[in-house]
Order: C-alpha cells, then sequence, then structure tokens
C-alpha cells in the first residue's frame, strides 16, 4: 500500500492549537477526514497515519474515534505525558484500541534536556515494553540531546519526523546531517521524508533546496528505514499536497521499484505494525 505517513486532524481551537499563528492563518479551521480522503484517493494514496497535534489525552481518544469511523486511517500516533505517575493508567484506557500503534510528545517546543529526565526515560521504557513506536518531533538544535536519550532506551523503535527540522530556509546541512548521523547509526531509528517545505520560505522556496536533506537522509537511513508523510495540513502554509507528493516521487525516481515501495508505504507498514 502507499501511505502517507503522517498527517493530522484537529476541530480547530484557537486555545487547544495556540501554534497556529496568525502567519498561519490559512489553517485556522477544521480539518478532518472528510477532507482528507478525496486528496489521498486522487493521488492514490491507500491509507494515513493520523498524528496528534495537541497535548492531551482527548486528543488521543479523538483520533482513535477517527480512526474507528474511518478505515483509511491505518494508524494512530497519540499523546501521553511520559513522565507521569499515573503512565500506567493512561496506557491502560488505550490498550484495547488497536490502530494506536504509538506515541509522541512536542519535544520541539521542550528545553533540550527535557528528554533526558530520569522520569522520560522510565515512560519510553514502559512504552517499549507495551509494544509502542515514538515519533521524535524536534528541531536540528535538539539532535545531540536525543543522541543521549536514544542510548538510554537501545532498541525502542523511533522515528524522526521531518528530519528533525533543519534550518532549511538558510540552507544550513552540514552539522545538521553530522548529528543526525549518530542517530541512522542504530537500525531501530527510522526517518519521515516530511515536512520539509514548511522549514524553508514558504513563498519563494524552490525543489532544488531540499535536494541536499534528501540526498542526506537517503544516505543515512537507507529506503528501508524512509517514508513518505505530507505533513498535512500544516503544509498548506507553503503548498498544497500534490507538490509535497511531487517532491518526493520526483526524488526517488532513480531508485528500485521495491525501494521506492518501501518509502511510499512499506517501511511505514514495516514501523507502524500495519497489516495489508
Amino acid at each position: 500500500m502507499k501511505i502517507d505517513s503522517h498527517q493530522h486532524f484537529w476541530k480547530y481551537d484557537p486555545k487547544r492549537q495556540p501554534w497556529i499563528n496568525e502567519e498561519m492563518k490559512l489553517i485556522r479551521k477544521n480539518f478532518l477526514p472528510d477532507d482528507l480522503f478525496p486528496i489521498l484517493e486522487r493521488n492514490t494514496i491507500d491509507g494515513c497515519i493520523a498524528v496528534q497535534a495537541d497535548e492531551s489525552i482527548r486528543e488521543t481518544a479523538f483520533l482513535c474515534d477517527l480512526a474507528l469511523e474511518h478505515e483509511f486511517i491505518k494508524a494512530v500516533v497519540g499523546w501521553v505525558d511520559l513522565g507521569a505517575d499515573k503512565l500506567d493508567q493512561e496506557l491502560d484506557q488505550f490498550a484495547k484500541q488497536t490502530k494506536l500503534k504509538g506515541y509522541r510528545e512536542v519535544l520541539q517546543s521542550k528545553n533540550v534536556d527535557y528528554m533526558l529526565r530520569p522520569e522520560f526515560i522510565r515512560g519510553i521504557t514502559k512504552l517499549g515494553k507495551r509494544g509502542y513506536t515514538y515519533d521524535l518531533l524536534i528541531f536540528a538544535n535538539q539532535l545531540e540531546a536525543t543522541y543521549h536519550f536514544i542510548k538510554r532506551a537501545p532498541e525502542q523503535p523511533f522515528v524522526i519526523d521531518h528530519l528533525a527540522k533543519p534550518n532549511i530556509k538558510l540552507g544550513i546541512w552540514r552539522e545538521w546531517k553530522k548529528e543526525l548521523s549518530l542517530l541512522a547509526e542504530r537500525d531501530y531509528i527510522y526517518c519521515k521524508l516530511s515536512g520539509m517545505i514548511t522549514e524553508t520560505n514558504w513563498n519563494t522556496w524552490k525543489k532544488a533546496e531540499l535536494k541536499v536533506y534528501l540526498d542526506s537522509a537517503l544516505e543515512l537511513f537507507g529506503p528501508k528505514r524512509l517514508m513518505f508523510g505530507s505533513d498535512w495540513p500544516v503544509c498548506l502554509v507553503a503548498g498544497h499536497y500534490e507538490q509535497v507528493l511531487e517532491i518526493i516521487e520526483a526524488f526517488i525516481q532513480p531508485l528500485s521499484p521495491s525501494e521506492k515501495a518501501q518509502i511510499m508505504g512499506g517501511t511505514a507498514m514495516e514501523f507502524y505494525g500495519i497489516k495489508p
């Protein structure tokens, strides 16, 4: 199957999505499955993975409910407070949600040492024991801390969202690649080819700006640990869905059919445990 490994749904509420600032007012509205399905169908995408955008248990329940209602939502990445004393109880309440495959926190908004706290490490260990994945939403300046973090959680399946958000706008990539390579050395760390155009100048970006980042990701992770993600609807502030898809399809054109299939769906299915 072709899978969009990273997108969001929300009923817009300025209190729940305060990060959608005036500059992003284009996406200050509801985005729900009925909005996405025609786009996926038009682009022959078989399914998607709904990823949390709000840090609340309510968000996890909301996404799980949507996944039950819509077959094309193949998996959910929810939210849970990994450092909470009541973590086990919160995980227990979702234990029967078979489409809930992993969790994520908005680490990019936290102090760089946030993930190194003992209680956070303890929480990650509990996720691993229950078979959950973890999405790493970080900025490039958090890569060093992330490297120390993953060393304390050996064999926990991680995927790096949006290539760790390198500073594409300024064309900074050498230090980013060097630090990303340390994570890529571990074969249980994956990476999403997503969220790139929102790290550019939204109005003037060119595909050529992205090449060094895509080339680096392919070199470091290989097709078996890379997955396409649209980051819809956030991507809409800088371009439309088809533009994001075309960037990846053009990039993988020289690869073999099996390698293309991995990036466009196979990797996501394997990582999140999605059955055909």
